[in-house]
């Protein structure tokens, strides 16, 4: 894992949010507990999106098959003729 580089950066948390973060923390810190949801987050977001992507290239499948089908049947009707 790459060298943690620190910044401080200023955001507003829901009030609910917070209390959470600090019933849930345990003997970590908040803002060690907030990294590491925020990168559980960003993690599921990016599978999230490569299903999205998965399920969009399966789905053109589909009307490919039925493509390929008419082409290959087209094809076998040539090739009887000859």
């Amino acid at each position: 894992m790459p060298l943690a580089t620190k910044a401080t950066r200023t955001f507003s948390l829901d009030r609910q949010l917070l209390d959470e973060i600090r019933r849930t923390k345990g003997a970590a810190s908040e803002s060690k507990r907030v990294n590491d949801l925020l990168r559980r987050a960003l993690e599921r977001e990016k599978r999230e999106a490569l299903e999205r992507d998965v399920a969009g290239f399966f789905a053109s499948t589909a009307r490919d098959t039925a493509e390929r089908g008419a082409f290959e049947s087209s094809t076998a009707a040539s090739w009887a003729r000859d």
